[in-house]
């Protein structure tokens, strides 16, 4: 598909979610990422699960920096995992974002002492991956065996 017809699918059938790859005819380059943009613009609140057969570096640190909801990015690799992809469109279809764990994990080893993300401590870096997965304090507390403040 192209993202001409991307966008002409969403605004005929206005999903609640849309599933796209980063690449595009005709360039393969970040049609896809323009396209989802293009899409949210024209249809606020659409919710949107970006999927990449390897991480986009640029693309991921700008959704990670957004905090927008109903957003997320998984490598393909992922989507047979067919449990790890449903958790990851529904907690985008229901607000919330969904980052790849894998690409937290290239996030954080990818220059790690100039960035902020550089900065973390270990324990503050497993929190993070675990955030990006969705759970919420409780469940990462459990998963760290940590106390719930800790965790917060």
């Amino acid at each position: 598909d192209t993202p001409g017809s991307f966008l002409a699918a969403v605004a005929e059938h206005e999903p609640d979610v849309a599933i796209v790859d980063v690449r595009m005819p005709p360039t393969h380059t970040d049609e896809g990422i323009v396209a989802a943009v293009e899409a949210r613009r024209r249809r606020p609140g659409l919710a949107v699960l970006v999927l990449s057969a390897y991480v986009e570096q640029t693309f991921a640190t700008e959704l990670l920096a957004a905090g927008a909801g109903r957003l997320g990015y998984m490598l393909k690799e992922r989507v047979g995992r067919v449990d790890e992809f449903l958790t990851a469109l529904h907690r985008v279809a229901g607000g919330g974002t969904a980052v790849d764990p894998e690409v937290v994990g290239q996030l954080l080893a990818r220059n790690p002492h100039t960035s902020a993300l550089g900065r973390l401590s270990p324990r503050e870096r497993d929190v993070l991956a675990l955030m990006a997965q969705g759970l919420g304090n409780t469940a990462i507390a459990e998963k760290l065996v940590i106390t719930e403040g800790g965790v917060h």
